[in-house]
C-alpha cells in the first residue's frame, strides 16, 4: 500500500500545503518517506463539517451496522499484515513482537466493542411507569436511556502507535455509541496512522456510511488541536475530546476552549496526565454518553 503523507478527509485527501513532517526512525536516525503535510484550517473546517453532517445519520445506525463497521476495521488492519508491521517498527523502535502483540489488541478491543454494540445494553434504557393513583399527586411516565453525543475528537498516543491511536479504545468506543470520529495524528508515527487510517476510512465504503464519520489530520506537534479549537470554541462541532497528550496540548486546549466550557477529567495511561479537556456544547442540546476503551 502506498502511503502519500496527506490527510484524509471523509472520502478525500488533503492538499500539499508547504508545512510537513517526517516520521523519523530511531534506530538509524533517518528521515522516513514520505513527508506529511500538515492539515490547514481549510481543511480541519471542512472534517468538522464532514463529522456534524455525518452525526444525523451514524447516530441512527443500529447495533448491528455499527458491529459490522467495527468488525471490518479489525479485518482491514489485519490485511495489511508485514505492512504494518514494518512500518510501525521503523517509526517506533519497538520490537516486531511488541508491534505484533499491539495490533491484536488493537483488533481485539475493536471486536470487543462490536459486541457490546450489537447486544446494546450499554444504553442502559430505563422504564419507570406512570401511576396515577399515586399522591399527593399522580407520577408521571419517565423513560431514559443513554444517547451519543456528536463528533469526537482522538489525540493519538505516543506511546501507544495503534492501541491508543487511529483505531484504538478511544475511538472504537465512540464508533460503538454512533459517534463520528476526528483524529489528530500523533507526529511520531505519521505513516502508521495513514495506514491505520486507510483501513477505517476503507470500513466506512464498504459499510456504506456517511464520509464525515472518519477524517484523520496531521499537524506540527500539538498545532492542530489549537486551530481546531481556537476557531470553534463556542460553536457546535465538536462534543467531545479524547486524548493521550502531553501536558502542553492539555494546556493549549483549556486556554483556547474558554472558562465558559464545560471540562470533563479523565485518567489515561503511558506517559500522559489526567486531562481537563473541553466538551464543545452541540445547539442540539443532546443529552448523551460515552463509553471508553481504555
Amino acid at each position: 500500500m502506498e502511503l502519500t503523507g496527506l490527510s484524509i478527509i471523509g472520502f478525500s485527501r488533503g492538499e500539499s500545503n508547504g508545512g510537513n513532517l517526517n516520521g523519523l526512525n530511531p534506530a538509524t536516525g533517518e528521515n522516513l518517506d514520505p513527508s506529511y503535510q500538515y492539515a490547514s484550517a481549510a481543511e480541519v473546517d471542512k472534517a468538522a463539517q464532514l463529522a456534524d453532517q455525518a452525526f444525523e445519520s451514524f447516530s441512527q445506525t443500529s447495533g448491528a451496522q455499527r458491529g459490522r463497521f467495527l468488525r471490518k476495521i479489525a479485518e482491514n488492519i489485519e490485511a495489511l499484515g508485514d505492512t504494518l508491521i514494518t512500518r510501525a517498527t521503523q517509526e517506533t523502535g519497538l520490537p516486531e513482537g511488541r508491534i505484533r502483540t499491539e495490533t491484536g489488541r488493537t483488533c481485539g478491543q475493536l471486536r470487543l466493542f462490536a459486541t457490546l454494540a450489537e447486544e446494546g445494553s450499554w444504553v442502559d434504557a430505563r422504564i419507570d411507569h406512570a401511576d396515577p393513583n399515586r399522591t399527593p399527586i399522580p407520577k408521571p411516565d419517565v423513560r431514559s436511556m443513554l444517547r451519543p453525543l456528536g463528533p469526537v475528537v482522538v489525540f493519538g498516543a505516543s506511546n501507544f502507535p495503534l492501541a491508543f491511536s487511529v483505531a484504538g479504545g478511544d475511538t472504537a468506543s465512540a464508533f460503538a455509541a454512533g459517534n463520528p470520529v476526528i483524529v489528530k495524528a500523533h507526529h511520531a508515527h505519521p505513516g502508521t496512522s495513514e495506514l491505520v487510517g486507510l483501513a477505517v476510512s476503507k470500513a466506512v465504503r464498504e459499510c456504506e456510511l456517511h464520509e464525515g464519520v472518519f477524517s484523520l489530520l496531521y499537524g506540527s506537534g500539538n498545532e492542530v488541536g489549537p486551530c481546531s479549537y481556537g476557531r470553534h470554541s463556542g460553536q457546535s462541532r465538536r462534543d467531545q475530546n479524547s486524548s493521550r497528550r502531553t501536558r502542553r496540548s492539555s494546556e493549549l486546549a483549556r486556554t483556547s476552549g474558554g472558562s465558559r466550557q464545560k471540562t470533563k477529567t479523565r485518567m489515561v495511561s503511558g506517559a500522559s496526565d489526567a486531562q481537563s479537556c473541553p466538551l464543545l456544547s452541540r445547539s442540539r442540546k443532546i443529552e448523551g454518553s460515552r463509553i471508553y476503551g481504555a
